[in-house]
């Protein structure tokens, strides 16, 4: 049976978890990690709740995250806010990742990681939501608009008898459909927008004067005040609607990075294989067969440190 698990032991396991991702882990540091782990039964509970935080968060907070930790008082406190995510855990079996807005998690659709979701609005307009997605509907009599919060959507607009404008909002700024089906992704403080259909205005929020419109085939990118260029949209834009990953070309680096998205837990790349690259198209609903596939197609291996903590290392 298990049993109640203190304070300490629970410190021990977030300290393994910030050292295990402050840089890539040597043999030594996993074999005394492994050693930890085998020690007792509390320990392996209180991994096992380390893990159902990888599986609850799916990417780590972002100073955990660092490639390196700087100085002790950086990595002491990424094993306080790592600690009271896992007593979090186990006070009520959900937790708030804090560079997650608020909004997002009351958002009327979402979706977890590896999930998407279709749906018809009431105006006829299609609506579909890639993994880790979080949007809100505001429709009146003056406006069709969609509120991003986080994630990616691709919107098929429908005429609508009332002329009401459809907009898409996210927090760096405003996307206007002119008779559309386009994408809007916003993460890390920037929007990017790929028209596949007609076309797209874009505005950046701090400043609304400022505007770029994007046709059919082009994609753009905006922050709070600024607009990128125009440029062609990629290869296999909108292939994540029919459950494809497309990539031609793309730096290991890249694509993991991408592929994070639709798996919780964590995900690595060693520093010597970033640059190594790939072209393909791979089934986002089963990572474990990409995962699989990589050794087949480049000099790497993967490494299993658990079911949700992976490793992508040079073979």
């Amino acid at each position: 049976m298990a049993q109640p698990l203190d304070y300490h032991t629970l410190e021990a396991a977030a300290t393994w978890y910030v050292r295990l991702n402050a840089a890539q882990p040597s043999d030594a540091q996993l074999r005394a990690w492994q050693d930890w782990l085998g020690k007792s039964q509390a320990h392996a509970q209180a991994w096992a709740r380390v893990e159902k935080l990888q599986r609850q968060l799916g990417s780590l907070p972002a100073d955990i995250a660092l490639p390196t930790l700087a100085g002790v008082r950086a990595r002491r406190r990424a094993v306080l806010k790592t600690l009271a995510m896992l007593l979090a855990v186990g006070a009520s079996g959900w937790v708030v990742h804090e560079s997650n807005p608020a909004q997002a998690l009351m958002a009327q659709l979402r979706t977890g990681k590896g999930q998407r979701r279709q749906l018809r609005l009431s105006d006829g307009s299609q609506l579909e939501l890639n993994s880790d997605s979080a949007v809100d509907i505001h429709f009146d009599g003056l406006q069709r608009q969609l509120q991003l919060h986080r994630g990616e959507i691709m919107v098929q607009t429908a005429s609508d008898v009332a002329g009401r404008p459809f907009r898409v909002r996210t927090a760096e700024g405003m996307v206007r459909a002119l008779g559309t089906r386009f994408s809007v992704r916003s993460e890390d403080g920037l929007s990017r927008v790929s028209v596949l259909q007609h076309a797209v205005e874009i505005r950046p929020v701090d400043k609304p004067l400022l505007m770029l419109r994007l046709e059919a085939g082009q994609s753009g990118s905006f922050d709070r005040q600024q607009i990128g260029n125009a440029h062609a949209a990629a290869p296999g834009t909108g292939a994540w609607t029919q459950g494809m990953l497309t990539v031609i070309e793309w730096r290991l680096a890249d694509f993991v990075s991408e592929l994070r998205r639709y798996r919780p837990g964590v995900l690595r790349c060693a520093e010597g294989i970033t640059d190594l690259r790939l072209s393909g198209a791979f089934r986002i609903d089963d990572t474990d067969t990409i995962l699989e596939n990589l050794s087949a197609s480049l000099p790497v291996k993967v490494r299993y440190l658990t079911r949700y903590w992976v490793s992508i290392e040079a073979a």
